[in-house]
């Protein structure tokens, strides 16, 4: 019977893969010609139920194909496995409702494997090469396994649980092809895939089973970054078609795919086929007798191998990595090795995601004796990676090394703000940080810092659905009890600062407490942490509270805290009659902050995915208040955003906000760099620089009940929608005098350092039985510094902030089956540099302002490669391109050239 089988090699490989040669590419949306479902129309619904006869044997032809992708070559190139094997199925026993005791097993699998090249595009690559199986992979693979089978649905299997998992999920494989019902609807079933959603269809000749895989249940075996901009999109699609014929299950063909790819750039994606086919090869032969047994537990025992009930879900698959470097490895050359310490380039944050890899496979002694062998430059390098690795290990080893009391404040506030940034932290690492801020005697620094943290990581962890854990808890009452305890006001400013950085729906009632009742800068810092709720937290009585805030029912307030007022009440939804009054409203604000306010109307008009586009664009058709009375204004403030790059999947946004006061000094500006991508927005970037009390300077007075506030310039900064810690220039007219004739002429460093900005891990359970894990990790290298420069003798302002970053990301696709290991890996790196400079001349009627955003160029380089091992043997093929982005200056608006135009040609004269 092997024989005849194999005689007819080609006859079935063009039968189930129609051109040998070449990658096998499915097709979900025609039905096969030859996949047909008969049924007699007078046949009665019980005859169209399959079913095995007892004392038969029945065989089938099995195959498989799967191949794995690039998604960005021109031409297909990946990883590809066929194979073949006869399946013996013998009815064991009958049970009187129709329940049928299966036993299935395994003959003659052969493989093959599409060899990886170093190849043209051109090229479709080697012909396949036969795969040797092992005499133990042999053995498995012929153990049977018994199923407990009723009309069609799978109600157990039996088998050795101490089984190889990767034969083990094939044969889950191979028995969810026996899953089917005969009636069309929807329910849910258990295979391969997991507990998954399935829709059946019934025509008068085929049964069509669709699964949705996205609603899949199986056991958690992955994890994800809390923000979806930095994940993985997967697009999974699954269709099965049967042929039943006189009750006997003659044929199944099921096609699956998946296309998995970053987020934030699909063209590095992977595409994963999986076809599986069963055909029965002659009608059924005689077979021994049924067993004999009271019980189903007797029966069990009496197959001899005395088989254990399993699961149906595959069993998630780690792959050892026997070649990997370890850290112990790594310490005993250490002094040999160079540890980078240059963030913006691409060579440091490669290497920082090397660490990550060390640290989360080494032990607490290794990470400790690294962390204390380090030299003191290179430690806020490791304790960075340290974090990043996020084991228990490395944490352990953490909480061990820092100590409050004694670090440099750098390398705590190091510590501290990659906690915060962390992709996806765990409520250990939160539990690290809080043990290290409770009750200690810490600098005002390193406990603003530490606040901004713990608000960060509960958010985050509220994000993954883990609100309910006890530190998380302890972390919310950490931060509202240094609200409550707050003497000062630095004090209450950071921790509301800290709840918007938690963005907790529960705490907006003490947030809009504090933004009515509190002095300029309690306001500002509240209402600012409510502008990052989405809108579904913006409930009436938020806008009630704004209404108040902007229309001064209650008390005055700076122009800042009811001009973001106005923000909340325009951003979220908003009522007609609010639109409205902001409008009247301008025409009795003072010529900037109308002018100002105006504009940012404009911008929501000109978007055409806010919220408010609409109802303003509605309210603007009437005359009484689209007219020249109050669009006329002329002050120097300007509000605008628009888009700096746009791709497939990206866009990159930059906005700008200037408020002026009235006699032309700058009172607040805001940069704002956002990514938008699949419904997502993160603000990626956006420096505020504020400049108070300069109305008494300029000889200005003060709005009629606005007190006078105190002399003071600073720089606050949101990365990844992390608030960071106010940055303070100067406070007071001496402090502002010392800063101007003692100043070194260094800008001040707002962050620098490496971000695990991507962490990915998923396991895919093909419904063949074997196993794709995609792996994501992408890596920041960070340097941003900013500087304000005051000249009082020559009345001009200068602001800078300066970006330069690498990135480096890492995606793969891994492929396990029992008889090949295949990899496909792309990896993408870019450095860049931006540069964004402010110059007033105040001393000038009208005030002279220019604004100057460039990027320096970019180089970027994209490796592919293609990595399989089969047995003994393996390969490795890579290609790859590169190139360089030239360097661009963005032309803002045309009134903002005019005027740069000015200024320099005045400089340089």
């Amino acid at each position: 019977m092997k024989n005849q089988v194999w005689k007819k090699k080609s006859q079935v490989s063009s039968l189930f893969f129609t051109n040998p040669g070449k990658p096998w590419q499915p097709d979900l949306n025609n039905q096969p010609a030859k996949v047909q479902l008969h049924f007699e129309a007078s046949l009665s619904a019980g005859n169209l139920l399959p079913s095995f006869q007892p004392r038969s044997l029945y065989q089938y032809r099995y195959s498989l194909a799967v191949q794995l992708q690039h998604s960005s070559t021109a031409s297909p190139w990946g990883a590809g496995l066929q194979a073949e094997a006869l399946i013996r199925l013998q009815p064991l026993r009958r049970e009187p409702g129709g329940e049928e005791l299966l036993q299935l097993q395994i003959h003659d699998l052969k493989a093959q494997h599409q060899p990886a090249e170093e190849r043209s595009q051109d090229s479709t690559g080697g012909s396949p090469v036969d795969i040797a199986l092992s005499p133990e992979a042999q053995a498995e693979l012929q153990q049977p396994v018994l199923i407990s089978w009723n009309s069609g649905k799978v109600k157990a299997f039996y088998g050795n649980e101490a089984e190889n998992i990767l034969i083990s999920n094939l044969k889950r494989g191979i028995i969810s092809l026996f899953q089917l019902q005969s009636h069309a609807g929807t329910t849910v079933e258990e295979d391969a895939s997991g507990s998954c959603q399935v829709t059946y269809t019934v025509s008068n000749h085929s049964v069509t089973k669709t699964k949705d895989l996205l609603s899949c249940s199986k056991p958690k075996s992955g994890f994800s970054s809390t923000n979806k901009i930095f994940g993985v999109e997967w697009q999974p699609s699954s269709r099965t078609q049967y042929v039943v014929k006189e009750n006997l299950l003659q044929s199944v063909l099921a096609e699956e795919s998946h296309v998995v790819a970053p987020a934030l750039r699909s063209r590095s994606g992977i595409k994963i086929s999986s076809r599986q086919q069963l055909q029965l090869v002659s009608p059924a032969m005689p077979g021994p007798a049924e067993l004999s047994g009271q019980s189903l537990k007797d029966v069990l025992a009496g197959t001899g191998t005395r088989p254990q009930p399993l699961g149906m879900a595959s069993l998630p698959f780690r792959r050892v990595c026997t070649h990997c470097p370890s850290l112990r490895a790594f310490l005993k050359a250490f002094d040999r090795q160079r540890v980078r310490t240059d963030t913006s380039k691409v060579a440091t944050t490669w290497q920082f995601q090397r660490f990550i890899q060390l640290l989360r496979s080494a032990r607490k002694r290794d990470v400790l004796q690294l962390l204390r062998r380090a030299p003191e430059e290179t430690r806020p390098f490791l304790v960075e990676a340290a974090v990043a690795a996020q084991s228990v290990a490395s944490l352990a080893a953490l909480s061990d090394f820092l100590d409050f009391s004694q670090e440099p404040k750098s390398l705590l506030e190091k510590f501290l703000y990659t906690a915060a940034f962390s992709p996806r932290p765990s409520g250990e690492l939160l539990h690290l940080v809080l043990d290290k801020l409770d009750g200690k005697q810490l600098a005002p620094e390193i406990w603003e810092t530490g606040i901004v943290a713990v608000g960060s990581l509960v958010g985050k962890l509220c994000q993954q659905k883990l609100c309910g854990l006890q530190v998380v808890e302890r972390g919310v009452e950490a931060i509202l009890r240094g609200l409550r305890g707050a003497e000062e006001e630095p004090e209450v400013v950071i921790s509301l600062l800290a709840l918007g950085n938690a963005r907790l729906p529960e705490t907006i009632p003490t947030l809009l407490e504090h933004a009515e009742d509190g002095p300029t800068a309690v306001t500002t810092a509240a209402t600012s942490a409510l502008q990052r709720f989405p809108a579904p937290h913006i409930s009436s009585k938020v806008k009630r509270v704004m209404r108040r805030i902007f229309h001064q029912k209650r008390k005055s307030y700076d122009k800042t805290c009811r001009l973001a007022a106005a923000e909340i009440l325009l951003d979220n939804h908003p009522l007609p009659m609010d639109v409205i009054n902001i409008l009247l409203a301008t025409s009795e604000m003072e010529t900037e902050v109308a002018t100002f306010l105006l504009l940012k109307v404009q911008n929501r008009l000109r978007d055409h995915h806010h919220l408010a586009r609409k109802i303003m664009k509605d309210i603007m058709e009437d005359p009484r208040i689209n007219n020249y009375n109050f669009f006329s204004k002329v002050g120097i403030s300007s509000s605008f955003s628009g888009p700096l790059a746009v791709t497939q999947d990206l866009t990159s946004t930059f906005g700008l906000d200037l408020l002026f006061l009235e006699g032309g000094f700058l009172r607040k500006s805001v940069s704002d760099f956002s990514l938008l991508s699949h419904g997502q927005r993160l603000r990626a970037a956006q420096v505020t620089f504020e400049a108070q009390g300069m109305e008494s300077m300029m000889g200005e007075s003060l709005s009629e009940g606005e007190e006078e506030p105190e002399l003071m310039a600073g720089m606050s900064a949101t990365f990844f929608d992390v608030q960071l810690r106010p940055v303070i220039f100067f406070q007071g007219y001496t402090d502002l005098m010392a800063k101007v004739l003692l100043s070194s002429g260094e800008p001040t460093s707002v962050v620098r350092g490496n971000l695990l900005l991507m962490d990915h891990l998923q396991v895919i359970p093909l419904q063949s039985g074997l196993q794709v894990t995609v792996k994501l990790q992408g890596g920041l290298g960070l340097d941003i510094s900013a500087d304000m420069d005051v000249s009082i003798w020559e009345q001009e302002l200068k602001t800078s902030v300066n970006a330069r970053g690498s990135f480096a990301m890492d995606f793969q696709a891994e492929l396990d089956s029992p008889f090949l290991q295949a990899t496909l890996r792309s990896q993408t790196e870019v450095e860049t540099s931006i540069h964004f400079d402010t110059k007033l001349r105040f001393s000038s009627s009208p005030v002279l302002m220019c604004l100057q955003l460039r990027e320096e160029q970019v180089p970027y380089r994209e490796v592919l490669t293609v990595s399989q091992a089969a047995g003994s043997r393996s390969s490795t093929a890579r290609k790859g391109r590169h190139g360089t982005v030239p360097g661009r200056e963005f032309a803002l608006h045309q009134t903002n050239s005019k005027l740069c135009n000015l200024l320099l040609t005045a400089e340089k004269e």
